[in-house]
């Protein structure tokens, strides 16, 4: 059985994170689902893709930012519903409870969507691991009422004690037009 992993990489310097991105593709296959310059000069990198080969990957990206590396992190055995929320937006056919988890980083977003979707049954609608100043993340799932909530709460509580979350929400019977503002 095919496991899926998340692997990211921040680095000190923006040519670094360039030269570690092309290090990590040549290693292994797997999908970069997101890199970019953030304030400071910092540089980071999400990839995504088998278990082993995000391993691989992420050991030649280490390897290749050597000094500059700030911070790493893999998620092994991530959720599947991660990497095609990472990618972009989720087409629902409706929504009954909205959730949001707002964060202070990429980690933190991204440990609250698998919290979150291990812990209950509920749909993610996007992940935004945060772009441009500041870095903020968020989540966006849907589901039954109860469902969001559970999931919601393990999502915030495996990020609480890291400081990462700045706030979540939970809409119990979201209205049926906010569908198309999470959606497109």
């Amino acid at each position: 059985m095919v496991k899926p992993a998340i692997g990211f990489l921040e680095v000190s310097s923006i040519a670094k994170g360039i030269e570690a991105i092309d290090s990590m593709m040549k290693m292994a296959e797997v999908d970069l689902l997101h890199s970019q310059p953030i304030p400071r000069g910092k540089f980071t990198i999400l990839i995504g893709g088998e278990q082993a080969e995000v391993e691989q990957s992420m050991r030649a990206g280490i390897e290749t930012a050597g000094a500059t590396l700030i911070d790493h992190f893999l998620i092994p055995n991530v959720q599947e519903q991660i990497l095609p929320a990472l990618k972009g937006k989720i087409k629902v056919a409706e929504i009954e409870a909205v959730g949001i988890i707002e964060t202070k980083d990429v980690a933190a977003t991204i440990f609250a969507a698998d919290a979150a979707v291990k812990k209950a049954h509920v749909t993610l609608i996007e992940i935004f691991p945060g772009r441009g100043a500041g870095g903020k993340g968020y989540l966006t799932l849907t589901g039954e009422v109860g469902a969001v909530r559970s999931a919601i709460q393990a999502g915030v509580e495996t990020i609480k004690q890291e400081n990462g979350l700045v706030h979540s929400v939970i809409i119990p019977f979201a209205h049926k037009k906010l569908l198309k503002a999470l959606t497109e």
